[in-house]
């Protein structure tokens, strides 16, 4: 695997090593060692799988609360996102900085996303597919969210969201959300 660290402190792009032939490829798309070599937090719990039908669906911004803030692994399985994360971690130098990340499914690139993270997306496909390996098991009540737009942090999405959540479209902004339970 190639680990690429972003400008988020402990938040890395990873892309397959490809090992090409006349049948194709092969490559690993997760191995403890490596990441325990860079220091990343393993132990993954629980994977779960979204399904999208249609471009333009917009999940996020997503997170959990202490003690169940959760490390997450996100990888594109069909179609193609653009994966946001934002820095909500308050003694971070990048504190309240996102990045975005184009996954798809034949790019096999994917994101990890370190503990105090939030998290969302938007599919650029029709039939999208996005499959999360988290260190958590899902806590109910835990999870609170960040309005999508929040002009505190300016995301620049590839396009208007077509298909969004009452509950996503509900979260507030970034100044009400750190006292959201």
């Amino acid at each position: 695997m190639i680990f690429t660290e972003t400008k988020l402190k402990g938040a890395y792009i990873i892309d397959v090593k490809r090992l090409e032939d006349e049948r194709g490829f092969f490559g690993r798309s997760y191995c403890e060692n490596e990441f325990e070599e860079l220091g990343l937090t393993t132990g993954i719990k629980q994977t779960n799988v979204s399904y999208n039908k249609k471009k333009g669906t917009l999940r996020g911004m997503h997170m959990q609360n202490s003690p169940y803030e959760e490390t997450k692994l996100v990888r594109c399985t069909r179609g193609a996102i653009y994966d946001v994360i934002i820095d909500m971690r308050e003694d971070s130098e990048t504190y309240k900085q996102w990045i975005g990340v184009e996954l798809t499914a034949d790019n096999y690139r994917m994101l990890f996303v370190p503990e105090g993270f939030a998290h969302g997306f938007i599919t650029l496909e029709d039939n999208t597919d996005v499959t999360y390996q988290v260190t958590q098991f899902y806590t109910p009540g835990s999870e609170r969210g960040i309005r999508w737009n929040d002009p505190a942090f300016n995301i620049q999405w590839p396009m208007e969201p077509v298909v969004i959540s009452e509950k996503d479209q509900a979260h507030p902004d970034f100044e009400n959300a750190l006292t959201q339970v």
